[in-house]
């Protein structure tokens, strides 16, 4: 076996764990939503850690990339802002699976919940997305091919949680953040946008 065919092996097998891991998150539910799925995020980086083909592009943080992940943050937030008043629209079921959601604040101190998305949710999954699946599909496949599929690939991981809103709303991130992951190549605002996104849209400013 050919080291590129080894390491799109090693990303199915992490792609199987990630879909087990949300299956479990999101429909089973055996213990605290945000305990489980901060356990679900270091498993799928540890996992990912032993990659031998593992790119994870951290630099030197500038105040460039500061901005633009703030700045980032907020034109997504705008981006789902209207996208879910369009979406009350077309979708008759919107409101029940965007509650469904957010519902799991229920589980979870707020505090909690805000340095959990900050620190460690926010992060994490753009080190095991964009830093391990996105960098390695780009590395085989090329910056373009390995873009679009990491981002179709987000979002089909959600699919098995049965919920459209959620799907819909992660293959969104997949294309705007593994855009600015593609153009930066570098972890750092893309880190920065996801977590401060998370914190504003789940804790400060919720669409619902």
């Amino acid at each position: 076996m050919t080291k590129d065919k080894k390491s799109l092996t090693y990303v199915f097998f992490t792609l199987i764990l990630a879909s087990v891991l949300w299956y479990l998150l999101f429909i089973v539910k055996p213990f605290n939503f945000w305990i489980q799925m901060s356990v679900s995020i270091l498993i799928l980086i540890i996992i990912s850690s032993f990659s031998k083909n593992i790119v994870f592009k951290f630099k030197k943080i500038t105040p460039s990339d500061i901005l633009l992940g703030i700045l980032s943050a907020i034109v997504l937030y705008a981006i789902f802002y209207f996208g879910n008043i369009i979406s009350g629209y077309l979708f008759s079921f919107k409101d029940t699976e965007i509650l469904s959601v957010y519902n799991n604040k229920a589980q979870g101190d707020l505090k909690l919940i805000s340095a959990l998305l900050l620190f460690l949710i926010g992060p994490g999954e753009e080190i095991y997305w964009r830093g391990f699946i996105q960098s390695t599909l780009a590395k085989i496949l090329g910056e373009n091919k390995g873009y679009v599929l990491s981002a179709l690939l987000y979002s089909l991981v959600h699919v098995i949680t049965g919920n459209f809103m959620l799907v819909l709303a992660a293959l969104v991130c997949g294309l705007y953040w593994g855009w600015l992951y593609k153009k930066r190549q570098s972890l750092i605002p893309v880190i920065i946008s996801h977590a401060l996104w998370d914190f504003t849209i789940f804790v400060l400013f919720p669409l619902i």
